[in-house]
């Protein structure tokens, strides 16, 4: 009996002693190291890819945000702001009622066919759209002009970034906008397109805050 309440009594503190390792290397020790870690090599990363401007954040670079005029009355969707570079869209994925202070905390893809009508409606309704708004005096955007990323949203909808032919018809608009040049407004998209991941991932792009961060520098120079 003795014998059978020690052993129970030595497994049960080697049970807690390992209970009480692992809590500390898995719980205290491991997730210290690899914040450690991630600061000391991969601080911006680590700390959500932040964009900075005047001294604030202002966003981060892999999350999209919308550049749109203060909702009118009536209105259900507000109109874009004509004078920034606008991102891809992001309709398809419903209402946001969990936190409405970020508009797009919905991540996901509108999972719809190639011939369902509502995204066939989107794509047409977006496609005049971008081409009534960026056409201006003296340069008319055609069908054959409008990118795919244009006119359609991303699989997460929060896409930051444009490809460089969006960037590119919009730089008119932009230019007439905000009173600067087509040369400079079309420099600063040059200046703020990436190329491909290590020369072969993914495609050319630009990323559109810091675009308008760019933008805002210039026009307060102008």
């Amino acid at each position: 009996m003795n014998n059978s309440v020690s052993n129970t009594a030595r497994l049960l503190w080697a049970g807690l002693r390992a209970l009480l390792v692992l809590t500390v290397v898995t719980g205290v020790i491991y997730p210290l190291a690899v914040t450690g870690v991630a600061q000391a090599l991969f601080n911006d990363q680590a700390n959500g890819s932040e964009i900075k401007a005047d001294g604030h954040v202002v966003g981060s670079s892999l999350i999209g945000q919308s550049y749109s005029l203060p909702l009118k009355k009536g209105q259900e969707t507000p109109e874009p702001d004509l004078k920034w570079f606008q991102g891809r869209p992001q309709n398809g994925l419903g209402t946001n009622s969990v936190n409405t202070q970020y508009k797009l905390i919905l991540s996901g893809a509108t999972n719809r066919s190639g011939d369902n009508k509502d995204l066939i409606d989107w794509v047409t309704a977006a496609k005049a759209a971008v081409i009534k708004d960026n056409s201006v005096d003296g340069y008319t955007v055609r069908p054959s002009d409008v990118p795919a990323d244009a006119v359609t949203s991303s699989g997460s909808g929060l896409d930051p970034d444009i490809s460089p032919d969006y960037a590119d018809i919009q730089v008119h608009r932009v230019a007439e906008k905000n009173g600067l040049s087509v040369a400079q407004v079309q420099k600063l998209v040059d200046e703020h397109t990436d190329g491909r991941t290590l020369g072969f991932i993914g495609e050319p792009r630009a990323n559109v805050l810091e675009l308008n961060i760019a933008l805002k520098e210039l026009v307060a120079k102008s």
